[in-house]
């Protein structure tokens, strides 16, 4: 089983002609709302590649806490450890331009008030603990090491970066997932080598594996004992949005099922890829079969970091 520690939301999103700059207002026609955050991005997408998923995390008592969690409660993912708390669910703002690229704003609510010791004894029937950085650092420091204590491993999809020091987190992680952006502004904070290869290859070490998605290009990723490649199939992008929990979800639960690391990748690039055919967070989320079948076609290049 896997247990996920992290954000709910509920998504605001507005298809636009371009993505505004700084100080400027882009005008589209119409809105729509979907369920979103991370955590329970992830948890969706990792229930419907096939695992067994239980959500820790917070809404608010407006009228938009049901509709945050609705997706997940259809899906059968185990909504028991949600909490809800007085004052606001957590809200993102999202601009999407026509090539499927978007800007997000995310307002916490009640993300900013989920804590760790709400676990309980759900570590000790699950085989991974995933997290991102939506909720408190603290909380997510705390949640790790209870996942430590009890034997599940820890996958952190560090996303976004928190100002906190990361570093002694990192000692308690198993898999870290990053994309090419969030590797740069870590590698900035521990100042050392920017570039990808040299990023994975301090980040990895014989307990940890690391992952950086690349967007359309794939993902670079690392064990102790191998590199890997995979590029993405060619796809027409919709909507990006989504994209790497889709990755996360998938790769984690088919890391629940006992494949190997090539594979789960190959599982998270597949479904990532399938969630930019369709606009939507959770909406875009793909099934076990589809994921499995994009994955068998799916095959690791070289390893260059380039």
């Amino acid at each position: 089983m896997i247990t996920v520690f992290g954000s709910i939301n509920l998504d605001l999103v507005v298809a636009l002609p371009r993505l505004p700059k700084a100080g400027e207002t882009v005008s589209g026609p119409d809105h729509q709302l979907f369920a979103g955050g991370k955590g329970a991005n992830q948890a969706l997408a990792a229930r419907r590649a096939g695992a067994s998923v239980k959500m820790v995390g917070a809404v608010g008592t407006d009228a938009f806490a049901a509709l945050a969690i609705g997706n997940m409660e259809d899906a059968g993912v185990d909504l028991a450890s949600v909490r809800t708390l007085d004052g606001a669910t957590g809200l993102a703002f999202i601009g999407i331009d026509p090539d499927g690229e978007n800007q997000i704003m995310v307002a916490s609510g009640a993300n900013h008030r989920v804590e760790a010791k709400w676990l309980g004894l759900s570590l000790a029937a699950s085989r991974i603990l995933l997290l991102q950085g939506e909720v408190p650092f603290p909380e997510i420091r705390k949640a790790m090491q209870l996942a430590q204590d009890s034997g599940a491993e820890v996958i952190w999809n560090l996303a976004p970066v928190p100002d906190d020091d990361i570093k002694a987190a990192l000692a308690t992680v198993n898999t870290l997932i990053v994309n090419e952006t969030e590797a740069a502004e870590i590698a900035r904070k521990l100042a050392i080598d920017p570039g990808l290869e040299a990023f994975l290859d301090y980040m990895v070490s014989p307990a940890r594996k690391v992952v950086v998605t690349l967007g359309s290009k794939g993902v670079v990723a690392a064990s102790h004992e191998d590199r890997y490649r995979i590029a993405s199939p060619k796809i027409e992008a919709v909507d990006t949005t989504g994209a790497g929990d889709a990755f996360c979800g998938a790769f984690a639960a088919a890391a629940d099922a006992g494949t190997t690391f090539e594979r789960a990748l190959k599982a998270g690039v597949a479904a990532g890829t399938l969630a930019c055919t369709v606009t939507g967070a959770q909406s875009s989320a793909p099934m076990k079969a589809e994921i499995e079948r994009l994955a068998d076609q799916i095959t690791a290049a070289d390893f260059t970091a380039s």
